[in-house]
């Protein structure tokens, strides 16, 4: 399992967050993903650490912590639902676009 981080200054690196956690364990990785067409970071993370207990402990520790001038919100990483799981159908929805519901819009 992993940590979810939030709220995160669009400054931070991988390398602060492994040093800010690493102080409350092992951290075997870290994820900061970027914008797809800035490349700057999204303001969120995963952290992953080698034992519950020190996620945990990371977890009570920095959740609502003041860093960088942010206040984090850290929590236990929910786990990835699939597109489209849980919203409606159609092009914003993620559920594939079958061109149902549209009408008239065929041409013959």
């Amino acid at each position: 399992m992993s940590i979810y981080v939030g709220n995160l200054s669009y400054q931070v690196t991988a390398e602060d967050l492994k040093l800010a956690f690493a102080e409350y364990g092992t951290v075997s990785n870290v994820q900061l993903p970027t914008d797809r067409e800035t490349g700057r970071p999204r303001g969120f993370a995963f952290v992953e650490m080698s034992s519950e207990a020190e996620e945990k402990a990371a977890i009570e520790a920095l959740d609502g912590a003041e860093w960088m001038g942010r206040d984090l919100k850290v929590n236990k990483a929910k786990p990835r639902e699939e597109r489209g799981s849980s919203r409606g159908s159609g092009s914003w929805g993620g559920g594939g676009r079958s061109g149902g519901g549209r009408g008239g819009d065929r041409r013959y």
